[in-house]
């Protein structure tokens, strides 16, 4: 049963408490990272082993085994994850920057130029579920973005085998090469290349804690996009919604797994007790209701506040996902300042934004909406500034430049300036 407070009684520990990872991970995923580094693919074929139960020989996906999995892939869902492509194509080639250039007195030029990310990793979560969303959401503004090289490391099954679906997803969205190795291990091999695998420059993509604990240990090496945790959705909610939908919706990011969690913020009562019976209602009907019911039971939760409230506890706990359910949601849009993603009204629901409605579904978690963003097209992209002067605008500032570098102690920063007087 999800727990129901009230803002004005409950503690701030009770309303702002996320789920934690109860195991430490961090020496686990160093000893991992040293070990590809030292050992390259025999470690990786170790690991698989070990963990995925996939003994194999080869780690890169063929070209034989994704027309393969093209023949096993029903034309109706082929169709839905080029729909689906065609929509995360469409709102994320409106993020694509251009440099500027600005032209001074003295003919100085001053400006910026963008450049794609030669080199990026994906990775793609496999494990308890099959992700051919995250591929999309992943390798597509990669794509747009122009990087010439884009590839995805995911977890083979004990078969030694690539979902179809994965394998599919990602010929369509132009991922260029797919190798089957998952975890921290497959982390590290993007990061430092081994015999199979290339080293990247950017590696991006949700995963378990030992995933996020991998991407944090190797940035500086190469750029992450985030350190996802556990997913999460918060809906707020008014007369206007529907219990019956409130409870699905809450359930969607619940059978995740067991560390997700759901949140209700609702003004009313009635709309609440209703919604924490019906959740558990659906939760026992749900083919992954173990996984459901936990989560909810450990870390959802019910909040009746005033709306206004609810705005306020929405900016502070800053979610991935933020449903609201309400008569006019896009007056309250205007004071969401932190959140992931927003989803506006009762006909739209935090999984349109997962597979189909555009936006991108890789978002960060953990309340890192109040200074972090969903990935774009701006994670595989560098900037780069440049500058000219001409001998008369260099003469105009040089002694000025000289003078502040002096305040500063670099007397051969002034000299540098000086000596082209």
């Amino acid at each position: 049963m999800m727990k129901i407070l009230r803002a004005e009684t409950a503690s701030r520990d009770e309303i702002f408490a996320r789920a934690v990872a109860e195991v430490d991970v961090e020496k686990v995923v160093f000893d991992i990272i040293a070990d590809v580094r030292k050992r390259g693919d025999e470690a990786l074929f170790y690991y698989n082993e070990k963990f995925d139960k996939a003994k194999l020989t080869e780690l890169r996906v063929t070209k034989e085994e994704i027309e393969a999995a093209y023949k096993e892939t029903e034309p109706e869902f082929l169709e839905i994850i080029k729909k689906a492509a065609k929509n995360i194509t469409a709102f994320h080639s409106n993020q694509v920057r251009k440099g500027f250039e600005i032209k001074g007195e003295d003919g100085v030029i001053l400006g910026q130029k963008i450049t794609p990310i030669e080199a990026v990793g994906l990775y793609v979560p496999g494990g308890t579920a099959c992700y051919p969303s995250t591929v999309l959401m992943d390798s597509i503004p990669a794509k747009i973005a122009g990087c010439s090289r884009i590839q995805i490391i995911t977890p083979p099954g004990a078969d030694g085998k690539i979902d179809s679906k994965i394998l599919v997803a990602a010929d369509i969205a132009g991922v260029t090469d797919i190798f089957k190795v998952g975890g921290a291990q497959g982390v590290a091999a993007l990061a430092y290349g081994t015999e199979s695998i290339p080293k990247v420059d950017t590696i991006v993509g949700p995963g378990n804690a030992f995933v996020a604990e991998a991407k944090r240990q190797v940035f500086g090496r190469v750029s992450i996009d985030m350190i996802a945790g556990p997913s999460e959705v918060m809906v707020i909610a008014d007369e206007s919604a529907n219990v019956e939908w409130l409870a699905a919706d809450l359930l969607s990011q619940a059978e995740h797994d067991k560390m997700a969690s759901a949140v209700l913020l609702t003004d009313s009562e009635s709309l609440a007790e209703a919604v924490a019976k019906e959740v558990d209602r659906q939760a026992a009907l749900l083919p992954r209701s173990e996984i459901a019911e936990t989560s909810i039971n450990n870390n959802g939760k019910i909040i009746i506040c005033e709306m206004a409230e609810a705005i306020d506890l929405a900016n502070e706990l800053a979610p991935e996902h933020l449903e609201l359910c309400v008569k006019d949601p896009f007056k309250m849009l205007d004071s969401i300042n932190n959140a992931g993603s927003v989803f506006l009204g009762n006909y739209c629901p935090e999984p349109l934004g997962d597979y189909m409605a555009g936006p991108n579904h890789t978002l960060p978690t953990g309340g890192t909406a109040r200074f972090s963003n969903p990935l774009s097209v701006d994670d595989f992209i560098k900037k780069t500034q440049y500058s000219y002067y001409t001998p008369e605008a260099l003469e105009k500032i040089a002694d000025q430049v000289a003078y502040f570098a002096r305040k500063e102690g670099l007397e051969a920063h002034a000299r540098s300036v000086l000596k082209r007087k």
